[in-house]
């Protein structure tokens, strides 16, 4: 009798150990949280779109790192380019707006959180591929691909 509960503890702590080990390596990086200083921002609306994308890029400076935020959101317009029927019924699907110069935020290594006027954070996720700013320091930030 002893023997069979030592076996299925034993069970038990190899199925714990297999179901951690995925988990652990796919943990998520710790998010660093700072206030950062709005430098620039630009967007690419989806015009005359029935279920196409608009695309909303913001750049910040985070400390002494500079980092671009991509925000993809789906669009249904086809009278006024500005407008996006979507967000009647689905109010999280607005661009984000800076609340002022300096925000607070939160990144990783993939994304970043920025809050939006209600409490809910809105992930941007980390883009340094297209060159679409006005801004010295956000247009070096940009990582060029050669073609």
């Amino acid at each position: 009798m002893v023997s069979m509960k030592s076996g299925s503890i034993r069970l038990f702590g190899l199925l714990l150990a297999a179901f951690a080990v995925p988990v652990s390596f796919g943990a998520a990086a710790d998010r660093q949280q700072v206030q950062a200083q709005v430098l620039d921002r630009n967007e690419y609306l989806c015009s005359n779109c029935f279920f196409g994308v608009s695309d909303y890029y913001f750049c910040f400076m985070a400390g002494n790192k500079v980092l671009i935020g991509e925000q993809r959101i789906p669009t249904l317009n086809w009278v006024d380019n500005t407008k996006n029927n979507f967000t009647k019924v689905h109010k999280s699907w607005a661009p984000w707006a800076a609340p002022g110069q300096s925000v607070p935020l939160s990144y990783d290594d993939k994304d970043i959180w920025v809050a939006r006027a209600g409490g809910k954070d809105v992930k941007l996720r980390q883009d340094y591929s297209r060159d679409v700013f006005t801004n010295a320091q956000c247009r070096s930030a940009v990582k060029k691909t050669s073609k």
